[in-house]
């Protein structure tokens, strides 16, 4: 364990390193902080911190930047996240309110986040294993063909069409409509398939075999959904960070077209705490440069998906924890409402 003492000047190296982009030695620690203690037991100290691996020389400079041992130690030991200002917070509530639809809500998300953060933001679509049925509605196109609009809680809307064998009539499709959305309304999509089963056999004989193929594309529409959907933005502002990258920001920009990747990265969409991968404990090798900050959004406590942003390991981590966490707070509140 580091004595709070040394943790102390871990936190200015980290800090100075995080605002100058200059590697950090003793003399410009002692005077730009208040350790209360001499230059010489600050190099003591960063001797020390050095040896067991928190800090690391980068070339023949004297100074010194922290390691992603000394970031995920900084980030451990934080005392609290950087609150947005009055203005920030009234900013966020106004650009999302304008949403009109989930697609909006998405795309808005992530054009926020990577504004606040300066970083590239990644958004998780609410997924649908998690979602609850709002309303099924049940549309006549033509004597045999019929429209399906399935909206759930979080406000995703899905459309298809149902060819039906058989014409069906508008009292039919009536009575199906009722008894359908008073079995699956605010039901879980994973209990659907349990929960209509047996309703072919409460219709008449001739019925049947439209109803089948109704509740067919509605079980097929729950399983293609059920495939994680997500939305990036803001990749330009890496280029800002070309020299945070040792090698080429390539690997990078590579590993963000990759959804299943970033999908790993976000984690859990059931775990809704706070979450940051510091570089080597990125499992994806292009990453090992990069810090990962996410967290859970949802409404009603429950986190139906996440959202983060990813940028070098040199990154303002209590400045981008306030925004992410803020920005999922609000983003719930808006899904609450809608």
């Amino acid at each position: 364990m580091l004595s709070e003492r040394r943790l102390e000047v871990l936190r200015a190296i980290v800090q100075d390193y995080v605002g100058t982009e200059e590697p950090v030695g003793s003399k410009a620690l002692t005077e730009r902080h208040r350790l209360g203690v001499s230059p010489a037991t600050v190099r003591n100290d960063m001797a020390v911190l050095e040896e067991e691996g928190y800090i690391a020389q980068p070339h023949t400079s004297a100074g010194r930047i922290p390691t992603d041992k000394g970031y995920r130690l900084f980030v451990d030991r934080l005392a609290g996240v950087k609150p947005l200002s009055t203005p920030e917070r009234r900013a966020i509530q106004n650009f999302l309110d304008g949403a009109v639809d989930l697609d909006d809500v998405v795309g808005r998300t992530v054009r926020l986040l990577a504004q606040l953060t300066r970083q590239v933001a990644v958004v998780q679509y609410p997924s649908l294993t998690r979602s609850t049925v709002r309303h099924v509605e049940l549309l006549s196109l033509a004597p045999a063909r019929l429209m399906l609009v399935l909206i759930t809680d979080t406000g995703r809307v899905e459309q298809r069409l149902v060819d039906c064998q058989t014409p069906f009539g508008e009292a039919s499709l009536a009575d199906l409509r009722a008894r359908l959305n008073s079995r699956v309304v605010g039901r879980r999509f994973t209990d659907v398939p349990q929960l209509v089963q047996d309703l072919p056999e409460s219709f008449e004989a001739e019925d049947r075999a439209t109803v089948s193929t109704v509740l067919a594309t509605l079980l097929e529409t729950l399983v293609e959904e059920a495939e994680e959907r997500l939305m990036i933005g803001g990749t330009a502002n890496l280029t800002r960070f070309g020299h945070d990258f040792p090698l080429t920001i390539r690997p990078v920009l590579e590993a963000l077209e990759e959804q299943v990747v970033l999908l790993k990265l976000l984690g859990e969409a059931n775990e809704s705490g706070m979450a940051v991968k510091i570089g080597h404990e990125n499992a994806y090798e292009g990453l090992n440069s990069t810090s990962v900050v996410s967290v859970g959004y949802g409404s009603g406590g429950e986190s139906v998906a996440k959202l983060g942003v990813v940028g070098p390991t040199r990154m303002d981590y209590p400045g981008t924890m306030g925004a992410v966490r803020a920005v999922a707070r609000y983003v719930g509140q808006i899904l609450a409402e809608s």
